[in-house]
């Protein structure tokens, strides 16, 4: 998959079980590819709608089957990191690279044509999950808490799964939870304004604020804050979906305009935005989960666990509970979104729902994906 930020082809090969149980798994290798530059430019600049007048059709188009390229091409590198020929893969999970997500319309766009995938590796392909949920009544997001409760479900501990890509978005997994029990949903921006931010700001130098410098060396502006924290979103009760179309490129552009080319105003904005996404996660557990006292662990994972500015934002926000990446709990945090789909490729091949339809609004419960077969009709599993 490729998350919103657009940054980097994240592929896991998982070996699970053979029948409707998701433990134990076993992550057999990971790969992260980066994208470049000016493709992950052209991707932001598509879902910003900011592709020039005319040219957009034949620029989506042309992404797709770019991307589609990227994604066969990291399918075939992390089997062969693992040892593992590709005629022994039972199926390739695609979650592809999301251009537009309107819930408010039934409708979302993943591209990187697994047609394409197929025919490159030879395996089946599972891709475009996200248009079953929208038929069903739902969101068509979150999807990944499906796996977080898959994976990270405990008996004894309330548990906060946070995603921090592009969009925060959070999993509450209350203790000895059944799935029905399980709330999730897109909390608000992460990277994709930092991120952003940072670009604008560097000329396209930087990506990101690597290791939270930016962040550290400003201070937050409390009428900003206060001023971002007054957003409809923020306010509509779950379940809820929101990605780039709201948060992306143009928002991030007006902000850095404020700015008037300082760059201490600049990097005092990157420390704004950083509490923010802490606050509004700390917002959601009070006025959407069980409140503070029924948490006994978060685990985070997606890009931002690598940003400690972030991170510590998020332990002052959540005093008394310990704020930690997915790893502590046996799942790598790089991994999780790639492995999340992986999982509801595997159900989808067994026709088993893959979705929690109360976390994305479904009115039931549906097996997602369609299916592209590969050269030889299907591939064998392991």
């Amino acid at each position: 998959m490729s998350g919103t930020s657009a940054d980097a082809v994240d592929a896991a090969l998982v070996e699970w079980p053979e029948g409707p149980g998701a433990r134990p798994f076993r992550l057999l290798a990971f790969r992260e590819t980066r994208l470049d530059a000016a493709l992950q430019g052209r991707i932001h600049e598509l879902a910003a709608g900011r592709t020039a007048p005319g040219a957009a059709l034949r620029e989506l188009a042309a992404l797709d089957v770019e991307l589609g390229e990227r994604f066969a091409a990291a399918a075939c590198d992390v089997a062969e990191a693992a040892g593992v020929p590709l005629a022994e893969v039972a199926a390739i999970a695609s979650h592809g690279q999301t251009v537009a997500h309107h819930p408010e319309h039934r409708a979302t766009l993943q591209i990187g044509d697994p047609s394409l995938i197929a025919e490159r590796t030879g395996c089946r392909t599972v891709a475009d999950f996200r248009a079953r949920d929208l038929a069903a009544g739902g969101e068509g997001a979150p999807l990944a808490p499906f796996f977080h409760f898959a994976a990270l479900a405990d008996p004894v501990e309330g548990r906060l799964v946070l995603n921090l890509g592009g969009i925060a978005n959070v999993t509450w997994i209350p203790r000895g939870a059944e799935p029905e029990a399980v709330v999730a949903f897109d909390v608000g921006p992460a990277n994709s304004l930092l991120d952003g931010v940072v670009l604008h700001i560097s000329g396209g130098r930087e990506r990101c604020d690597r290791d939270g410098a930016r962040a550290r060396q400003g201070r937050v502006d409390e009428a900003l804050l206060e001023r971002l924290l007054d957003d409809d979103y923020l306010r509509r009760p779950p379940p809820k979906s929101t990605g780039r179309e709201r948060y992306g490129s143009a928002e991030a552009d007006a902000l850095v305009a404020e700015c008037a080319g300082d760059s201490n105003r600049a990097n005092d904005l990157i420390a704004t935005l950083v509490r923010f996404t802490a606050h509004t996660v700390r917002l959601a557990v009070d006025e959407h989960l069980e409140g503070l006292s029924a948490l006994d662990r978060v685990l985070a994972g997606g890009g931002g666990v690598r940003n400690p500015a972030l991170m510590e934002a998020l332990a002052a926000e959540l005093p008394g509970v310990a704020v930690q990446a997915m790893d502590e709990a046996g799942v790598p945090a790089d991994a999780a979104e790639a492995m999340a789909f992986s999982l509801m490729g595997r159900n989808a091949l067994l026709g088993l729902p893959n979705h929690l339809p109360r976390c994305t609004g479904a009115a039931h419960a549906a097996v997602l994906g369609e299916i592209a077969p590969g050269r030889q009709g299907g591939s064998a599993a392991r």
